[in-house]
């Protein structure tokens, strides 16, 4: 055990005052314990039997927990753990109070003592690095070796154990504040960690979600709808208050807008994490509100000319088959407005015909336009006024997928037998080519 060791402190200046002398004791705490409990008749030789008894077995337990403890070395080591994992205990206990730190030792066991202090290790190393959820490793396989980290910290300080538990207890704070928003919403932490995703995107969609009157987490299809829903009304304040009698700032107008209000039930613990996510959402408010990208482009699309602004602070839940549903619904709604929800043969023909010719798309032709799309597609130039696969590819890009086999066969045979007629550059060419246009698709009188 090393001795104490006066450090002398010189003053400024040495004739104006005798110079002061303060003592540094770098002793573990274990040490500075014992000795404070036999010097004050604490702990008496039986104890002190007892601590030379159990050292040695604890000494080996820790080797062979983290080596071999038939390696010198690993011993030697394990000498500087079960020291420091005692001290650790006593001053984390005591509060560094050293008649406190004796009395434990009195009462309880050395190897206890030293269990003490890797408890506190395992739960500081149970504590996240950072506020992410992942998915966790196989339990049993983990049970089976040291914590990750676990032989570093057991020779750390007792100041570096505070400061890192310092360090992480927030993060934990904010991930269980997040758990609890996203159980009050219908998901469980396993659906978190499996989303890979962290803390404060999660209180901040949830806050969203519970603003908006929801009561599950959105997917994306849901959150997209919220942002939408949020911009509809904020462009309605925005057109009342520009009034000549109503001009609130724009400020307030988004406070209107978006009033995040703290869920009931909130814990206590959680208040005050949870009230800084919403100032940040609340600051937030200009990009959501004001901006003119599409949802999407703002909070998702990370693979366009411009990176996402707000790209990875907000959840929702990945639900392909939604987002399919959704997206076929939409495909199938802008395919009715484009065909004005005429599917049969003549006019979906006639649609395509117009986008071959690269007309703008009808179903339904006059005479008049009839005629000004013939003499279109048979104007001699270099480029062909009827292109096939302008209107193959505009079948690939419109059409519901589950039609896009019938529109394309429907199509090709279409092309294979009135190409010719409707490329031709004979007399009646013309006469010919409105004739076929009457006949297969649609040429109102």
């Amino acid at each position: 055990m090393p001795p104490s060791a006066p450090a002398p402190t010189p003053s400024p200046d040495a004739s104006a005052a005798p110079a002061s002398v303060s003592l540094y004791d770098a002793r573990p705490f274990f040490e500075k314990a014992l000795q404070f409990g036999v010097q004050q008749g604490l702990i008496g030789p039986d104890k002190l039997d007892a601590i030379r008894a159990d050292a040695p077995k604890g000494m080996v337990q820790i080797a062979r927990y983290f080596g071999n403890e038939n390696l010198r070395p690993d011993l030697e080591k394990a000498r500087e753990r079960i020291v420091n994992l005692v001290s650790l205990g006593l001053q984390a206990a005591s509060g560094g109070d050293l008649r406190l730190a004796a009395q434990a030792l009195r009462d309880h066991s050395f190897l206890s003592r030293s269990k003490a202090g890797s408890d506190l290790l395992r739960a500081l190393l149970a504590l996240p690095e950072d506020s992410s959820f992942h998915a966790s490793l196989d339990g049993a396989a983990e049970a089976a070796r040291p914590p990750r980290g676990m032989a570093e910290w057991s020779l750390k300080s007792f100041a570096d154990y505070q400061a890192e538990l310092a360090r992480r207890q927030p993060f934990q704070l904010e991930k269980d504040a997040a758990v609890w928003l996203a159980a009050h919403l219908g998901l469980d932490e396993e659906a978190l960690e499996e989303a890979h995703t962290h803390a404060e995107a999660v209180i901040r969609s949830a806050l969203l979600a519970i603003a908006m009157r929801r009561t599950e987490m959105p997917d994306w299809v849901d959150f997209e709808k919220m942002i939408v829903a949020l911009r509809k009304k904020y462009r309605a304040a925005k057109a009342r208050a520009a009034a000549p009698d109503a001009k609130p700032r724009l400020s307030s107008l988004r406070s209107q807008t978006l009033a995040l209000t703290l869920p009931k039930g909130l814990p206590e613990a959680f208040r005050g994490v949870v009230q800084s996510v919403m100032r940040s959402v609340q600051s937030e408010l200009p990009q959501i509100l004001d901006s003119a990208l599409p949802p999407r482009a703002l909070f998702a699309n990370d693979h366009g000319d411009h990176h996402a602004p707000l790209l990875g602070r907000y959840f929702w839940l990945e639900d392909m088959a939604s987002e399919i549903a959704h997206h076929e619904q939409a495909v199938s709604l802008a395919w009715d407005a484009a065909t004005g929800g005429n599917c049969d043969d003549g006019s979906l023909l006639t649609l395509f015909v117009c986008v071959a010719a690269g007309a703008a798309p009808r179903t339904v032709l006059t005479e008049k336009a009839a005629g000004a799309l013939v003499r279109k597609m048979q104007k001699p130039g270099a480029r062909p006024g009827f292109d096939a696969e302008l209107a193959r590819q505009y079948i690939l890009n419109h059409a519901p997928a589950q039609s896009q086999g019938d529109y394309l066969d429907l199509w090709d045979a279409f092309v294979q037998e009135a190409e010719a007629t409707l490329q031709s550059d004979s007399t009646y060419a013309r006469k010919d080519a409105l004739a076929l246009l009457r006949r297969e698709g649609h040429v109102a009188g």
